[in-house]
């Protein structure tokens, strides 16, 4: 997963940040807590799907498994994630793109100017 923020960077000559639109370890806090921890390693299910009792027998094995509002295609993951990380954003930054990969030469994609 590939973030990329927009913003004006602090100016302010007494803050620590000087010179940073946003701290990458905030940005990485953010992704790790909305989408690294509840998806790495998890079976992610459309919650309308015909195969809940493989879901529950997973779940019931330890397995993690999410149960999606969508269809869990990277191209409605990466609408998924954009919303959970604008939402953590101060007002000064903007999210400017998301790019969720699947293998090397695969991936989806979401652009703020495209939505």
């Amino acid at each position: 997963l590939s973030v990329t923020v927009i913003g004006i960077p602090i100016t302010d000559t007494s803050n620590v940040k000087l010179g940073m639109v946003i701290d990458f370890g905030d940005l990485k806090k953010i992704v790790k807590e909305e989408i690294v921890e509840p998806f790495d390693h998890a079976t992610v299910f459309n919650k309308n799907t015909p195969h809940m009792e493989l879901a529950k027998e997973l779940k019931d094995r330890g397995h993690k498994v999410i149960l999606a509002d969508y269809q869990p295609t990277s191209e409605n993951m990466v609408i998924d994630f954009a919303s959970k990380i604008k939402a953590r954003l101060s007002k000064e930054i903007q999210l400017h793109s998301i790019k969720l990969r699947e293998t090397e030469t695969a991936f989806a994609e979401w652009h703020a100017g495209d939505n």
